[in-house]
């Protein structure tokens, strides 16, 4: 093995960068996650259990799996169930892992096909190492206590004190956080205008990357103006707490909802009237709570009657589109016609719509039935949320149209990447 002088072998040196990536987004997720539910009070749970919570919140990060399971002896039972995606959680690893995983891509001219695949290979395995680990630290259970009461003291002299825990299921946690790997890498490397691509790969670079690195700068931008909104909030309003909670673990959450619902997109949901510790936007709580047990069609015009500044989100989502289809223009060849403008624009929204509704689904679901006599709500609720999947993916494609050809011909002056005074068939670059 060849080695430079004063240097480490290269094999050496190829762990190494990829041990650097997930450690970085190891450590991104895990210190977001752990201030997060630190913010949202997690710091007080009995039996030690803040670290655990913390692990399985990174595992949800992931697009792993949480089992809640509970037991309150042979006369209780109880029913628990969980899925949401902590997005500032997701969002933080994802930019610490991409930005150490292309940092020493981006010091080579050329790199092959083969050499891309190695560095993806090394760094999903010590990935899947991690997640194995963290899975392992997933898990705690918790004794509920019916306190001071006669439903107390039959627990008690029956020895059914309820329990309820969770546990990271490590087959759907391995295979979907090997899934987000891939996905980011790929996305990461198409977005990333600095990394050279295998020759095989050269002809996707021009319809490809330019419209790839508008969406992750559109996606971006709404999150870093949600920030800016959730901390003047947390000044003004005062419920520091309840706010950076919301910040730090589903920030990406509402920012990208917001960007769809101004779209025209639609959810359906429902959150029970009482507090379930899942702070939310009154506007957004008030809707979800509109009709009780059955769901409630969630759009800019049911948030505009709660709060009419909800119309600001269509000029919002319509400026920031117009932005990203914009630079997507410019950083295309002048060769581009502006109907593959709008095409590619097109494609790629109606992707990233689909996207957005999938993580931002919510399924959290608790209660407790002792001795068979109440009712499991009862004893908690429901929070539910759930995209129209479909009118998502429509918009996207529609709006994308729109947008591309719009932004094709505001950047025709525009000077851009081809050969100087080339004139495509859309006229002079």
């Amino acid at each position: 093995m060849s080695q430079p002088p004063g240097g480490a072998p290269s094999f050496v040196r190829a762990w190494g960068d990829a041990l650097a990536a997930v450690a970085a987004g190891v450590a991104a997720m895990f210190a977001v996650a752990a201030l997060g539910l630190w913010a949202a009070g997690a710091g007080g749970l009995p039996d030690g259990a803040f670290p655990s919570v913390t692990a399985a919140t990174v595992v949800t990060a992931v697009g792993g799996t949480v089992e809640l399971s509970g037991d309150a002896g042979i006369l209780g039972r109880t029913g628990a169930g969980i899925a949401v995606v902590p997005l500032s959680v997701t969002l933080a690893g994802a930019v610490a892992l991409a930005a150490v995983f292309l940092l020493p891509l981006r010091h080579h001219a050329v790199t092959s096909g083969r050499g891309l695949l190695a560095r993806v290979a090394r760094t999903a395995v010590l990935w899947l190492l991690a997640l194995l680990l963290i899975t392992l630290g997933a898990r705690h259970d918790f004794r509920i206590d019916l306190g001071d009461s006669l439903l107390g003291d039959i627990g008690e002299a029956l020895d059914v004190a309820p329990r309820v825990g969770f546990r990271a299921s490590l087959g759907p946690t391995l295979g979907y956080g090997l899934l987000w790997l891939l996905v980011l890498l790929a996305v990461a490397v198409a977005a990333s205008r600095k990394t050279p691509l295998p020759s095989r790969l050269l002809r996707f670079q021009d319809p490809v990357r330019p419209v790839a690195f508008a969406m992750v700068v559109l996606l971006l931008g709404y999150v870093l103006l949600g920030l800016v909104v959730g901390l003047v909030s947390a000044a003004v309003r005062g419920h520091a707490g309840e706010t950076m909670a919301v910040l730090l673990l589903g920030l990406p959450n509402l920012a990208w909802m917001a960007f769809g619902l101004g779209l025209g997109g639609a959810w359906d949901g429902r959150v029970p009237g009482t507090s379930l510790g899942l702070p939310m936007p009154k506007p957004l709580t008030a809707v979800l709570r509109e009709h009780g047990d059955q769901p409630s069609t969630l759009t800019v015009s049911t948030l505009a009657q709660h709060d009419g500044r909800a119309w600001l989100l269509v000029a919002v989502a319509v400026v920031a589109l117009l932005a990203a289809a914009f630079l997507m223009a410019v950083r295309s060849p002048a060769t581009t016609r502006p109907w593959e403008h709008a095409v590619q624009l097109g494609a790629a929204l109606a992707v990233t719509l689909f996207v957005i509704g999938t993580l931002t689904r919510i399924s959290a679901r608790f209660g407790l039935s002792l001795l068979g006599i109440t009712d499991m709500s009862a004893f908690g609720g429901e929070v539910a949320l759930r995209p129209h999947l479909l009118t998502l993916v429509g918009l996207g494609l529609l709006w994308g149209l729109v947008a591309g050809f719009v932004a094709s011909a505001l950047s025709r002056r525009i000077r851009r990447r081809g050969l100087a005074g080339e004139a495509g068939p859309s006229g002079p670059a």
